[in-house]
């Protein structure tokens, strides 16, 4: 008779999976995802290297986990964001200032999952998370132009724009030191993103400011 697994037991291999990531995501948070080796988040989860091999056989199934819990909470934190809004243009604001203000949050974080060069085979992994962040801004664009808030326009090219736009400008090369600035930053990269889908500038002005900020994690 095969062995069957008890639901304790399942929740308890479920928690052990869990924990891995979550040191994971300590450590990419903290030295980036070139840092996150099989040893260093054995350390911090607590546990011995070979019991993480027993739930990632190689280093690209842990970064791969890495990389789609991080997805999976950056894009619930958007639609919460944009689903709390009253109207269309007031969630598209939302969800861009939430991914920005998570964004200067956890620089390190953020640019391990999106910019940092991995290898070929969880490259694919990073990019969902582009990708899933344009699908969800596209979403956004689609439904303030169908209610007529915006001017009609290729929703899928202006969210890969608008993608673009907030990971320059906030983890770029080129982006400023945020230090003491969040808020301008965030409020800016909104501002300039908004006008360039077409929201007329006071309008868009006017989103930016009551839009709140979200709260930290």
């Amino acid at each position: 008779m095969p062995y069957r697994r008890t639901e304790k037991v399942v929740r308890r291999l479920a928690a052990r999976h869990d924990a891995i990531v979550a040191a994971a995501r300590q450590v990419a948070s903290e030295a980036g995802i070139s840092a996150v080796q099989i040893a260093p988040v054995a350390a911090r989860a607590g546990i011995a290297a070979g019991t993480v091999y027993r739930y990632f056989p190689a280093k690209s199934d842990l970064l791969t986990a890495l990389l789609a819990e991080i997805t999976e909470r950056e894009i619930g934190e958007l639609r919460r964001a944009a689903d709390r809004a009253p109207g269309p243009l007031s969630a598209l604001s939302a969800s861009i200032m939430t991914f920005a203000a998570r964004a200067l949050r956890n620089r390190r974080l953020t640019y391990a999952a999106v910019a940092e060069p991995v290898d070929a085979e969880v490259d694919a992994a990073r990019a969902a998370l582009r990708t899933a962040l344009a699908g969800e801004f596209a979403a956004r664009i689609r439904t303030a132009i169908e209610s007529g808030y915006l001017p009609d326009q290729n929703s899928s090219l202006a969210a890969a724009a608008l993608v673009g736009l907030l990971v320059d400008g906030l983890i770029g090369p080129l982006a400023p030191d945020p230090a003491g600035r969040e808020r301008e930053i965030v409020q800016f990269l909104t501002l300039v993103g908004l006008r360039a889908l077409g929201v007329a500038d006071a309008r868009a002005r006017g989103l930016v400011v009551q839009t709140a900020l979200p709260a930290g994690d």
